[in-house]
């Protein structure tokens, strides 16, 4: 998490839809925002919002009605990329029924917020050759907002986890912006080291026999330091036949992409060689390579953790990307 210095948005209101644990939330807080309303239909991950910001999520965003919503400046959220059954034909609405993007846009057509602040898997932008991403666009071009988006890594923003995401920003038609520039990547050396636990009690420690360390890579922490080229994984070796969660990396390059699902020994988190041993990531490590601050409370189960880590935003992304969008908001004023 970076530290704010200004809070240039102290006095606007935000939703959180799709909420998760509440990475949009830590972001938007961090530069004094208040958040109104949150919305997220798994009820631990909901429990771990209420436990973090005293602030009960509602349920299912399908079945809250738009006039029940507070009336809100910035609407954000990391919603769902369901398959468009009807994409492609800008038809508006009628694009996006069946999808949660719909209940995005309904909202957005009601209340009108200033910004929409929006996050989701890099492949939106190929899926359904495009389509998908270009009904998102029309839709909300319809409602009246200039549309920006960017892929963006959260290895180049001072976290240490390789995940590329898709983020949309949306002003509405009255708020001047000609050009919206995404921030640029400070790219500063960060390695999965620095962020590690000492001795962790729940990070699964891995012994088998089909254990391959293929690589004698020793890099110098001072050599690291130097060169940003190594803001990436490093594979040195892999269990059984090297499979997706399989693969084994070295603590001075970057995690994988955290995952709320997937197989293998590894999974969810991926394997790493620290102080001898093959294990996986501490839930919270995991917090710590999404940006979440050590005073973030973790679900009681480190499966739930898993999960709900692996589904979540990077926090130090959206805060720079709020960065940019506070100077179009403030410049407005």
């Amino acid at each position: 998490m970076i530290k704010i210095k200004n809070k240039n948005l102290i006095g606007y209101k935000f939703i959180d839809l799709f909420s998760g644990i509440g990475g949009f939330h830590y972001a938007l807080s961090s530069f004094g925002a208040e958040c109104v309303f949150a919305s997220e239909w798994d009820i631990n991950a909901a429990a771990t919002y209420y436990q973090n910001f005293n602030l009960k999520p509602q349920g299912d965003i399908t079945k809250i009605r738009e006039i029940d919503i507070p009336t809100h400046d910035i609407l954000c959220g990391g919603f769902p990329c369901q398959a468009f059954s009807i994409s492609g034909k800008q038809k508006g609405f009628e694009d996006t029924r069946g999808t949660l993007f719909f209940d995005i846009a309904r909202i957005a057509e009601y209340h009108k917020p200033k910004v929409l602040f929006l996050e989701n898997v890099k492949n939106l932008s190929k899926h359904d050759e495009g389509k998908t991403l270009k009904t998102i666009i029309k839709t909300l071009e319809n409602l009246n907002y200039t549309v920006f988006y960017q892929v963006l890594n959260a290895s180049n923003f001072g976290l240490p986890q390789n995940r590329e995401r898709i983020y949309i920003v949306a002003f509405r038609n009255d708020i001047k912006c000609s050009k919206f520039n995404f921030p640029i990547p400070p790219n500063n050396p960060v390695c999965l080291l620095d962020i590690l636990e000492e001795n962790p009690k729940n990070a699964k420690v891995i012994i088998r026999d089909d254990i391959e360390i293929y690589k004698k890579y020793k890099p110098q922490k001072t050599l690291f330091n130097e060169m940003t080229l190594l803001n990436k994984p490093i594979q040195i070796g892999k269990v059984n036949k090297g499979g997706q969660g399989e693969r084994i990396y070295h603590p001075l390059g970057h995690a994988i992409t955290l995952s709320a699902y997937g197989g293998g020994v590894g999974s969810k988190t991926g394997l790493y060689l620290i102080e001898g041993k093959i294990r996986k990531l501490s839930p919270r490590e995991c917090a710590r390579v999404q940006g979440f601050p050590d005073d973030f409370i973790l679900n009681k189960t480190d499966t739930q953790s898993y999960k709900q880590f692996g589904n979540s935003v990077s926090i130090n992304v959206l805060q720079s990307v709020l960065t940019e969008i506070a100077k179009i908001i403030k410049a407005n004023e």
